[in-house]
């Protein structure tokens, strides 16, 4: 008879392995990604940068799970950013981080995704550039790559599409991007926007005036990657009714193109 193998909890490595990490320093700040939600999906050296950190500036996207790799004695800050709900000021989040650095703090601001999708990472990596505070950038999985696998729906596949377009429907102000090419995206096999939810009849609208067919495959994915994770599918013309009929609520993500329709024909494993 073979031997029982023993528990992977015995046999996997420790969480960050030696791999000659950087080392999060006093008076620094890093902008890392928190990857889309499953607490699985962080990289080894999110992990790494969180288990030094005096100073951890979240979104509300975080998974708590998360955030208990930071040490007992850390300072836990919630920034939390959501569309339509009241929501820190990205002012006052930078000057946060400016004045813990300045105090010696070794600061992590851990954002959901990637810091520089759609995550305004960008703009406080150029504020930290003026005042003068060391940073780095970790990057994430952003929902627009993980949570299309986590829904069995690939953002590339060779015999469908040769390219993919990420696009935001959401604005600063609140609209839709005025300054969205809409020929090009009609044009693209498959585009992904993130914060469409609210915006998506003028956004079907936008597309099918500019060639896309209506009846091209689409769906929404809400909360990617968690185990709360809801998938609707349907067509660009028909998904906005499907995602009211079905309740699905933002965060969400949306994909339009023929990559949807591979989904059936896989079944992922994936949360539990």
């Amino acid at each position: 008879m073979s031997a029982v193998p023993p528990p992977a909890s015995v046999t996997r490595p420790a969480l960050v392995p030696p791999c000659d990490l950087p080392q999060l320093l006093p008076g620094w700040v890093w902008l890392v990604g928190a990857g889309p939600g499953d607490p699985g999906l962080l990289t080894l050296l999110a992990a790494h940068g969180l288990m030094q950190a005096d100073v951890v500036v979240y979104d509300a996207l975080v998974d708590e799970r998360i955030l208990g790799l930071a040490p007992a004695g850390a300072e836990l800050v919630y920034a939390g950013k959501r569309g339509g709900k009241p929501s820190a000021q990205q002012r006052a989040i930078t000057e946060s981080l400016i004045d813990f650095a300045r105090q010696g703090k070794r600061v992590l601001r851990l954002k959901g995704g990637d810091p520089f999708v759609f995550g305004r990472g960008a703009e406080e990596a150029v504020d930290l550039t003026q005042a003068g505070i060391p940073f780095r950038v970790v990057p994430g999985i952003t929902a627009g790559i993980g949570g299309l696998a986590y829904a069995g729906i690939p953002a590339t596949a060779r015999d469908v599409n040769t390219a993919v377009t990420f696009a935001t429907g959401h604005s600063a102000d609140g609209t839709v991007p005025c300054t969205l090419n809409w020929a090009a995206l009609a044009a693209s096999p498959v585009v992904v926007f993130y914060m469409a939810i609210k915006h998506l009849p003028q956004i079907t609208s936008n597309l099918v005036a500019a060639g896309r067919s209506a009846d091209t495959p689409a769906a929404a994915i809400a909360e990617a990657t968690t185990p709360r994770q809801r998938v609707v599918q349907a067509t660009l013309g028909t998904l906005h009714q499907a995602i009211a009929e079905a309740g699905l609520e933002p965060p969400a993500i949306v994909v339009i193109g023929d990559v949807v329709s591979l989904a059936p024909q896989m079944m992922p494993q994936n949360g539990g």
